[in-house]
């Protein structure tokens, strides 16, 4: 079954964003990176490149936030779009999924090629 995603991330994703940028940055930061996150425009990354950038284990579907992600694929539902934080390649900061891990691995499950709508920034 095909992964269908929302055309835009769902208000409260931001929230989510927000709470897991504030345990790795400043509050004027995370207020300047969600912002970014929020006039982004969708770009399309695959599961297995974005997990890769963020050095990040595959959640198996045995995770229950990914059980649900997975039956929602299942029952044809969409999911909300993935919000990334860009890294910095020479500097060896990694990618960082802001919302969205367990989407992206509920995507990585069904196929690892699918086409992810993303909304990246750079940090604020």
């Amino acid at each position: 079954m095909a992964v269908i995603w929302l055309a835009a991330p769902e208000a409260h994703d931001y929230d989510a964003a927000a709470d897991y940028l504030s345990l790795l940055a400043d509050a004027d930061t995370v207020s300047k990176t969600v912002a970014g996150l929020k006039a982004a425009k969708p770009v399309y990354r695959k599961a297995k490149d974005i997990l890769r950038a963020g050095s990040l284990a595959l959640l198996p579907e045995t995770n229950v936030r990914v059980r649900s992600d997975l039956q929602k694929i299942s029952d044809g539902k969409k999911l909300s779009p993935i919000l990334l934080v860009r890294g910095n390649g020479p500097k060896a900061v990694q990618l960082q999924i802001a919302d969205g891990y367990h989407r992206v691995c509920a995507s990585y499950l069904t196929d690892e090629n699918t086409d992810i709508p993303c909304h990246l920034a750079p940090w604020g």
